[in-house]
């Protein structure tokens, strides 16, 4: 599975963030917002997975190219194949889950936009990992898994050009990348000639809880902001309500709702994943201020006996 609470958490917030509407607002249009900009993370897996399948079809028709040349030399006409035929790439090619899966969600962009495959085709070849790969002309499966790995690492994720098309194609996405990547360099590094033919179509959610997670923290956090917005007040008060930011009160507004609203989730794992949060997307002063009104709004909810909280390890 791809998508860990944390980045549900990260999306619930984006679109509350988006949100210009009133409570009493119909609440579905932003639900679908939310969960449509879940789905299409894997619209952007599916994108940089089958790139690995381009690449090498490029390599293929390369080699064809030169091999067809008026005067071809005797590499050309004898090249070493071992890029075209790495096993690794070879399985996810055939994988005909995955070939299902970019059908249905209609993954045609590498056609519309060659060049880019072209970019990162160039990237590989002029690499130091592809001229020590290619010392050799034949290879076993860890091997060239070791290879595709390493180039996914240090070669694709990192390139500037597909960076810039990925924020191009869709601004929501460049908040998954680095989700998408991890997932991607895992599945590649566990990979086995054996693995199943579901290997590369991995679920988004883990399972149907998490994505009732999803809908569930954004609805209560919306149908009870007012109430929210008091209970966060009442802890600002030395605050000018201006200086906080934005992202901020979003954040503090979840928090509450999470520790008031979730009974099964332990209220450290709450504080510290909107600290988490907090680091990355707002000031760099935001994850104390966040602590400092959690921990007393904590203390109240323990004190009148109103945080309820179930299971193991709860606090």
């Amino acid at each position: 599975m791809m998508l860990s609470r944390r980045h549900i958490r990260v999306k619930v917030m984006q679109t509350l963030y988006a949100f210009k509407g009133s409570e009493s607002d119909d609440l579905s249009k932003d639900q679908k917002f939310l969960l449509y900009s879940i789905d299409n993370m894997y619209n952007l897996y599916l994108l940089l997975i089958s790139l690995l399948i381009e690449v090498q079809k490029t390599a293929e028709n390369d080699l064809q190219t030169k091999q067809n040349k008026h005067l071809a030399t005797s590499e050309d006409k004898n090249p070493n194949r071992k890029f075209v035929n790495n096993q690794l790439l070879q399985l996810i090619k055939e994988n005909t889950r995955l070939k299902d899966q970019l059908n249905t969600h209609r993954v045609v962009d590498w056609d519309l936009d060659s060049e880019y495959v072209d970019i990162i085709f160039k990237a590989i070849t002029s690499s130091d990992l592809y001229a020590e790969y290619m010392k050799t002309r034949v290879s076993d499966f860890k091997e060239d898994k070791a290879f595709i790995v390493d180039v996914f690492k240090e070669i694709i994720a990192p390139n500037e050009k597909l960076y810039e098309y990925i924020e191009d194609k869709n601004l929501t996405w460049l908040d998954d990348l680095p989700t998408v990547n991890t997932t991607i360099l895992k599945l590649l590094r566990k990979s086995k000639p054996s693995s199943e033919e579901s290997y590369f179509t991995p679920k988004l959610y883990k399972d149907f809880d998490d994505k009732q997670f999803a809908i569930d923290l954004f609805r209560r956090t919306l149908l009870n902001r007012s109430a929210l917005n008091k209970e966060i007040e009442g802890k600002t008060k030395n605050w000018d309500a201006e200086r906080i930011a934005n992202v901020d009160y979003v954040l503090l507004q979840m928090a509450i709702c999470e520790l008031k609203n979730f009974p099964s989730i332990p209220v450290k794992v709450t504080i510290n994943e909107y600290l988490e949060i907090s680091k990355e997307y707002s000031t760099p002063k935001s994850s104390i201020f966040i602590n400092g009104i959690l921990d007393k709004l904590v203390k109240e909810y323990e004190d009148d006996g109103t945080l309820k909280k179930v299971g193991r390890g709860l606090m």
